[in-house]
């Protein structure tokens, strides 16, 4: 069964945001963590900080682009469904949310992408 082109390059974008990260040193524990919650797209370690990774794809950068997507109602989902995942953990190490913004350029030719470690604070 082949998936809807968004899911596609949805996928595509959180796996170049994965490579992206681990050439900056960052280890993956987890991919498309899924509660009722919401989803975490990744979960990664960097040294002995646990990071929540929010992936987003836009291919064009109208209406605020990517990183306006992930507005205060997007950010509570992320935090409560981080706070379930930090339940495996008698004593949870530090975490931060990371946001990696992926925006093709309009010939579709060229794309741009944005890490941005510690892009919003949860009550962790």
């Amino acid at each position: 069964m082949t998936q809807a082109p968004h899911l596609q390059s949805g996928e595509a974008a959180e796996h170049l945001a994965c490579e992206h990260l681990q050439q900056q040193g960052l280890q993956l524990i987890q991919r498309q963590y899924r509660r009722k919650t919401g989803e975490i797209d990744l979960i990664m370690r960097d040294q002995q900080t646990l990071v929540f990774v929010e992936v987003r794809f836009r291919a064009k950068s109208t209406f605020g682009g990517a990183l306006a997507s992930i507005n205060p109602a997007k950010q509570k989902k992320l935090w409560r469904t981080a706070m379930l995942y930090l339940q495996r953990y008698k004593q949870p190490p530090a975490c931060r949310f990371d946001v990696v913004t992926i925006t093709q350029s309009a010939s579709g030719q060229s794309i741009f992408q944005q890490w941005i470690p510690n892009a919003f604070q949860g009550d962790l």
